[in-house]
């Protein structure tokens, strides 16, 4: 198996590298701090098509594939997660659904914009009471004259109250089929009457994203606002969800990859006792196993981007590569941050914000748990 990137792979991969340690790296901090979304980042990306990698040109997109978004979405990560997650949840949450499973007027309407970077989508499938139990939804939605009415609320969605968020897509209960409830997927544009959102929430990392909760009160669109067939809006978001943990990994992987860059860099600097703390075998183990995890776990999703592009089955490639990824960017974190000492818990050093940020990783797109469970079946028990 040939894991050498291909010419126009390793160009973007290089690209991105030098966007992030130039135009990331220097600002992230300060809007970190402050929590403010990083808008003059997201149109810089957005200028340079990440936004669009996976959609096709016909629709305002670059006509890449989904490991370009992932080699993206590494690169990114090693520098910071925020503007990591803006771009994963993006393109991932916000445009596949509706490239995937939308009918062409949506996706003339809505893609070319989101695929720009000009605008941004959300995805409204978590609830208060059911995050890992998704088919728990308790958000309605009935036809009324031509328009589906939506009451409900959503929780942690992100990219959902941004000054350029254009639409969410909704999963809501539309009816029973066979005694089940008949979930489906209905895009909802900003500004609609009736639909609401929080002030954004104060979260543990992440600090420079926007994660918010949805409010509908009779909310109502036109019943051509369905996206993809009617009752299967929980199954389609599972397929877009396969993807999108692949996306994850490779995030998680960056931050992994992150904290090595920065231990080695403290490591060579830093001296105690009269020497570099490098020269130590204490820390140079350390260090070892963290590039062992984060090697690991960028070979696991490599492995499930290859099968997902070959159009392969991928489910359980693409959790075992969540799965490890996440793990990885967790421990990796936590090591880091003991290679920094006191200043590992001063907000001034990346390494704060990797640690900050890195637990998220074991719950956002099903929790670590949720993993398991998938790669057990997945083995047929």
């Amino acid at each position: 198996m040939d894991l050498e990137l291909s010419e126009e792979h390793a160009a973007l991969r290089a690209t991105v590298e030098d966007f992030a340690r130039k135009e990331v790296a220097p600002v992230i901090g300060d809007l970190y701090e402050r929590g403010e979304f990083p808008y003059e980042i997201v149109a810089k990306m957005g200028e340079m098509g990440l936004f669009g990698l996976p959609v096709a040109e016909e629709y305002g997109g670059m006509g890449g594939d989904y490991f370009a978004l992932c080699l993206a979405l590494e690169e990114l990560a090693r520098v910071d997660s925020s503007v990591a997650i803006t771009l994963e949840a993006g393109v991932s949450l916000g445009e596949m659904p509706i490239y995937r499973f939308g009918t062409e007027e949506q996706k003339q309407q809505w893609l070319p914009d989101l695929a720009a970077g000009r605008k941004l989508g959300a995805f409204g499938l978590t609830e208060a009471g059911g995050g890992s139990d998704a088919g728990a939804t308790r958000t309605t939605a009935r036809v009324d004259d031509g328009e589906w009415v939506v009451n409900g609320s959503k929780a942690f969605i992100t990219n959902s109250g941004t000054d350029i968020t254009s639409l969410v897509t909704v999963t809501a209960v539309t009816g029973l089929s066979d005694g089940r409830k008949e979930i489906s997927a209905i895009l909802i544009p900003a500004g609609t009457p009736g639909f609401t959102f929080s002030e954004k929430y104060s979260k543990v990392g992440w600090s420079a994203s926007d994660t918010r909760e949805l409010f509908f009160d009779d909310c109502r669109v036109p019943e051509a606002n369905l996206v993809g067939e009617r009752g299967r809006g929980y199954a389609q978001f599972l397929s877009i969800l396969d993807e999108g943990r692949v996306a994850i990994a490779a995030l998680s992987v960056g931050l992994a990859q992150g904290c090595v860059d920065e231990s080695l860099r403290y490591a060579r600097e830093r001296e105690a006792f009269g020497q570099a703390i490098g020269r130590y075998q204490a820390i140079q183990f350390k260090i070892a196993d963290m590039e062992v995890r984060a090697h690991t776990a960028r070979l696991a999703y490599y492995a499930a981007a290859a099968k997902m592009l070959r159009g392969e089955p991928f489910k359980k490639e693409a959790a075992i590569a969540k799965l490890v990824a996440s793990n990885a960017a967790m421990d990796n974190a936590r090591d880091a941050t003991q290679i920094f000492g006191g200043y590992g818990f001063m907000n001034e050093y990346p390494v704060a914000r990797f640690y900050r940020d890195a637990k998220i990783l074991e719950i956002g797109e099903g929790t670590s748990e949720v993993q398991r469970m998938l790669i057990a079946r997945q083995l047929g028990l």
